[in-house]
């Protein structure tokens, strides 16, 4: 595949994850709790999004340019989108961010980008049930389920769109006016959920306690960046050392690059769960408003 120590690390713990809910949702089948299989079919759309994510379903233009800021800069990747990527060279030229405020915009549109991905697999998703849907003649119980795991669908469709609508009127704004002093948060995924926290169900205490925990949160991921970054400069480190031939200096740097490497893929687990479990809490917030 060709990915950066940083990719293949991220790509660990997506698989972990995805390894923990198969297992879960294993355990849930063999209880019989799954009858109507939304949960399978939710982990088939995770590993779509994971494989897609990272060039692995077998189409030579769905990888990600593989990029890190440090090593190849922000102009070796491409967003996709004619709208964004006229924002981004917007924000680049207008001079109202410094290098670590462009690299922390950069993330935005990236994550942004992430966002209509997933958007678009689940629609297609969708789609491909609703065609089969339809050509059922005789209507029964199991296809009343069915229908119940559309309308669920639908739901989180509206949500993800809900979410890409915003994101992209606040990349707007960023992008025009440069950043916010006093803004709460600065990692896209938090201000996601921050946004969407607002709109959901909450009770001011809890509201105020998901600020509190969102916090954490951000903190937990800007630790995880930088032991990012502080593994791709190993990795860059390692193979230049390699080719001195000195040994001990060689092995020295290979144990420092698997230490990095492990706590970059343990903190990367850590924070895509926590994210799973936000978000989580979130939609059933949301839900609660539509009922």
């Amino acid at each position: 595949l060709h990915l950066s120590a940083v990719k293949l690390a991220e790509l660990h713990s997506d698989l972990k994850i995805q390894e923990k809910d198969e297992l879960s949702w294993k355990k849930l089948k063999a209880e019989g709790l799954d009858e109507d299989g939304e949960k399978e079919a939710k982990l088939r759309r995770n590993l779509n999004v994971i494989m897609t994510k990272y060039g692995m379903n077998g189409k030579k233009d769905s990888q990600l340019v593989d990029t890190n800021y440090i090593k190849d800069g922000t102009e070796s990747d491409t967003l996709d989108d004619p709208r964004l990527e006229k924002l981004w060279s917007k924000a680049k030229t207008s001079g109202k961010f410094s290098d670590e405020e462009l690299d922390k915009l950069w993330r935005e549109f990236k994550h942004h980008k992430e966002k209509i991905r997933e958007y678009n697999i689940l629609l297609e998703t969708v789609s491909r049930t609703e065609d089969i849907h339809k050509n059922v003649i005789n209507p029964s119980e199991e296809n009343l389920v069915k229908e119940e795991i559309l309308h669920n669908k639908h739901r989180e469709l509206k949500e993800k769109l809900r979410s890409i609508n915003q994101g992209f009127e606040r990349l707007r704004k960023v992008s025009h006016q440069g950043y916010d002093a006093t803004s709460e948060f600065e990692e896209p995924r938090v201000i996601d959920l921050w946004d969407m926290a607002k709109s959901a169900n909450f009770t001011e205490k809890e509201l105020e306690s998901f600020r509190e925990e969102l916090k954490h949160f951000e903190a937990k991921i800007e630790k995880h960046h930088h032991y990012q970054k502080q593994l791709e400069i190993s990795h860059q480190k390692l193979k230049h050392v390699e080719g001195t031939g000195d040994k001990d200096h060689l092995n020295r740097n290979k144990e420092k690059y698997a230490m990095l490497q492990e706590k970059t893929k343990e903190l990367g687990y850590k924070v895509k769960k926590h994210l799973q479990d936000l978000s989580s809490r979130i939609s059933q917030g949301l839900q609660h408003n539509e009922l």
